[in-house]
């Protein structure tokens, strides 16, 4: 269910998600300052140390992920990416391959519909060492503004607690304060092509 919110706040919240989608579309150079990004990611030690790892799988404007999943699924470590379920939630599945993907019915690449429900390729949440999160926008505190669904905050609720959560943006992303509500969850860090943003 969709938290409720004052219409004061939706309504700001809606013109900083208009606003950060503006200038993430405008953002040049994606490919590049993502590479950046992703390997910034994969140099933290929150990293060296986990084992099992969510990564997601770039939509959109979002700071591009799937050229980097090559060089993750061949580090030893179990990786993990989302997809979205026919109840609107998210599941987990362990990918091994980059051929177990494909192209979805929103175009988005994700599990192949064969090998979604194989018992194999399930992950309960709370074996997550390390959740990669995407956003629309983040101030740097650790704020996170999602498209609205509540998709991560659901995720997010049943993955240990100490489970560190590191977000990826562009710099163009990061608004001074983003409004939030008693679910909202905070990342531990941010990470854009110019800086890592350490929770306050």
């Amino acid at each position: 269910m969709t938290p409720v919110i004052p219409d004061d706040i939706a309504a700001l919240k809606k013109t900083i998600r208009e606003e950060a989608h503006a200038r993430r579309n405008a953002q040049e150079n994606k490919d590049e300052l993502s590479k950046h990004i992703v390997e910034q990611f994969m140099g933290l030690p929150e990293y060296t140390k986990a084992k099992t790892v969510l990564f997601y799988v770039d939509v959109r404007g979002e700071v591009r992920t799937r050229q980097s999943l090559p060089a993750a699924l061949s580090s030893g470590k179990t990786i993990v990416i989302p997809w979205c379920t026919e109840t609107v939630e998210l599941a987990l599945f362990r990918l091994e391959r980059m051929e177990e993907l494909a192209i979805g019915m929103y175009k988005i690449l994700e599990p192949r519909p064969e090998l979604r429900l194989l018992p194999e390729k399930q992950v309960d949440p709370k074996t997550l060492d390390l959740v990669m999160v995407p956003g629309v926008a983040f101030d740097r505190r650790g704020a996170r503004m999602g498209h609205g669904k509540g998709y991560y905050d659901k995720l997010l609720e049943n993955a240990r607690p100490e489970t560190p959560l590191v977000a990826l943006a562009f710099e163009c992303q990061l608004f001074p304060e983003i409004p939030i509500a008693t679910h909202d969850v905070f990342m531990n860090k941010i990470i854009t092509e110019k800086a890592i943003y350490l929770k306050k």
